[in-house]
């Protein structure tokens, strides 16, 4: 039975995605309120459909946890320190301010100065979801107001910390509750612990089970690695989401961070919808029939005075003038983090039954009207100019050139590039080789180049070239295949390991191809010549000559390739022709004297 309905339920959540997420993208509306949409409609509220909202909301943090992962792939320590300016400095001057002006009005509406503390500041903490999956939709984080706004998010993600424990502080200390002193080690534990994970541990685990060459495992462990940070801070009281933020930081410089990010993205996107679905359930009509006047009295407060008190701080943080709207509504809804305050809270005796009812609501309809508030802010800053972006900053992750196998060959490319300043990403499958060259120096990312997701991951669709340096042929022309229809811009430049491979490239419209013993033994056999007292200039030439019309041959074999018995004919007789020719040149050369240029 238990079985049955969790499948209906998935049924319900999987078809109110569908038909209201598009519909809400057609009208211009963005997928995060779509989801919102979703979630009223199904919920107790609504059709009814799914009844137990609180367990989908907490199953969907996962969502946020997950993206904050890859959001701190995105980044390495070194960055993160440039940072440490804003998420410190910025953040606390915003949750000071709209945390002073949200208690003020609470005050205003009846509270005690101590639960309209505590409820402020539980406000003033946005939500990260909402604000990041809307800068994702409109490419706002890479811009300065974007940048802000997530350094302002990160903040509140470290400040919930001291939150949650300062309330019981301001009430009744719950029995049975942690000391502070004791919450306190067991943060830096639960930290420490974290930091030992993802820098001394992580690498040789992913190293281990990338040698089973099983992807499902790799993902398994992938998943597994976060769910356990997660859970690891739970434990001890902390944000789920900071401690996968960090560990997604410690390992923005590993080779695995690429696949990482290809096998997590699927499964972020999918639970990031279910937990907006889940906000838009566990929105209590029952509370906006009853007392509609004060709930959109408490509504209207949080989105005005916190939107005031960020618009008021947007200079002091860098934001341009016409973008101070736009960054007020990025970040002026209530966030997840005031439901769990309000919850301990009111065990704490700080807030009312009712109040925590009134305020709950108003967070999550906060957060359902922001990507109305955003859509408004972002017309407003386009109609008074352009929003202000900073230049891309193309780093190894959107290089130039992505160069798929790094053996010998390989290597031998990149260093060339390398020399002349070329930014490149490599793509390597296998563990033990990336562990060795990265001891010298070398930035390679473990994964599957044929894999789509892991390409686009790697900046395939900015980067100007591809270096196919795969060993095996049939991975070589898979990825040929794949890039030809993904990112039909990219241009190619391919290992031939043999004349097939370099007909089954050509046949693929790939023109530059290298056969890599062909120019190696060609090569040879000038040295050859050379040392038999033929003139340097004169073997050139011979070998020049050998080329060209070894790759007549070819072309001349190639629309019958496939064709076993007539690539045989044409082989016999292209290389009767190619002895004929190369006699006759001889000859030629022996009549003039022999070599006429350098020596």
């Amino acid at each position: 039975m238990a079985e049955g309905s969790l499948l209906r339920d998935a049924l319900v959540y999987l078809g109110a995605a569908v038909v209201c997420v598009p519909l809400a993208q057609r009208f211009g509306l963005g997928s995060v309120l779509g989801y919102l949409i979703a979630g009223c409609v199904i919920g107790p509220w609504g059709l009814g459909l799914v009844q137990e909202a609180a367990s989908t909301l907490h199953f969907g943090e996962f969502g946020v946890v997950l993206m904050l992962f890859l959001i701190g792939l995105e980044l390495d320590l070194k960055r993160l320190m440039q940072m440490r300016g804003s998420v410190f400095g910025g953040g606390s001057l915003q949750m000071a301010a709209c945390g002073a002006l949200l208690a003020a009005g609470l005050l205003a509406a009846g509270l005690a100065w101590h639960s309209a503390l505590a409820a402020g500041l539980a406000m003033a903490m946005s939500s990260t979801a909402v604000a990041v999956q809307s800068m994702n939709e409109r490419n706002l984080l890479g811009a300065p107001v974007g940048k802000s706004a997530f350094a302002i998010l990160l903040f509140q993600d470290i400040a919930a910390i001291p939150l949650i424990a300062l309330v019981p502080l301001l009430g009744v200390q719950a029995a049975g509750a942690d000391p502070g002193w004791l919450q306190a080690i067991k943060a830096l534990a639960a930290i420490a612990g974290v930091i030992v994970i993802g820098r001394f541990l992580t690498r040789p685990a992913m190293r281990l089970i990338a040698q089973t060459d099983v992807r499902e495992i790799f993902t398994a462990f992938a998943l597994l690695l976060v769910i356990g940070i997660a859970q690891l801070m739970t434990l001890a009281g902390l944000s789920m989401a900071l401690g996968a933020f960090l560990a997604g930081v410690l390992l923005a410089s590993s080779e695995y961070r690429h696949a990482l990010e290809a096998d997590i993205a699927p499964f972020k996107g999918l639970l990031l919808g279910l937990f907006f679905i889940a906000v838009g359930m566990s929105i209590d009509f029952g509370v906006v029939l009853r007392e509609p006047a004060l709930l959109a009295l408490l509504l209207a407060g949080l989105l005005t005075l916190k939107g005031i008190g960020l618009w008021l701080i947007a200079p002091r943080l860098g934001v341009a003038p016409r973008e101070r709207w736009l960054f007020a509504a990025l970040l002026a809804q209530g966030g997840e983090f005031a439901f769990v305050v309000f919850g301990v809270a009111r065990g704490a005796q700080l807030l009312p039954q009712r109040w925590e009812a009134l305020l709950t609501a108003a967070v999550a309809l906060s957060m359902a009207a922001t990507p109305l508030l955003i859509i408004l802010a972002y017309r407003y800053a386009a109609r008074h100019g352009t929003l202000a972006r900073e230049d891309d900053v193309i780093e190894n992750e959107h290089a130039e050139v992505l160069i798929a196998g790094f053996g010998r060959y390989g290597q031998i490319v990149a260093r060339l590039l390398l020399a002349h300043d070329v930014r490149i990403t490599v793509l390597d499958h296998d563990p033990d080789q990336i562990e060795l060259i990265r001891k010298f120096g070398y930035k390679v990312f473990y994964g599957d180049a044929t894999r789509i997701d892991l390409l686009e991951a790697a900046g395939a669709a900015q980067a100007k070239l591809l270096v196919v340096a795969i060993d095996q042929v049939e991975d070589s022309l898979a990825l040929v295949d794949l890039a030809r229809q993904e990112f039909p811009k990219l241009k190619i430049i391919a290992r031939a390991r043999n004349v097939r491979h370099w007909m089954e490239l050509t046949e693929r419209g790939v023109t530059a191809i290298e056969r890599e013993t062909f120019e190696s033994s060609l090569r040879s056999g000038r040295a050859a010549l050379e040392a038999l007292g033929m003139p340097p200039y004169e073997a050139r030439e011979f070998a020049d000559d050998f080329r060209r019309r070894n790759i007549a041959t070819l072309r001349a074999m190639l629309p019958h390739f496939r064709d076993e018995s007539k690539s045989l004919a044409l082989a016999k007789s292209g290389r009767a022709e190619l002895e004929e020719n190369l006699r006759r040149d001889r000859e030629a050369r022996s009549h003039r004297g022999g070599a006429q240029g350098w020596q």
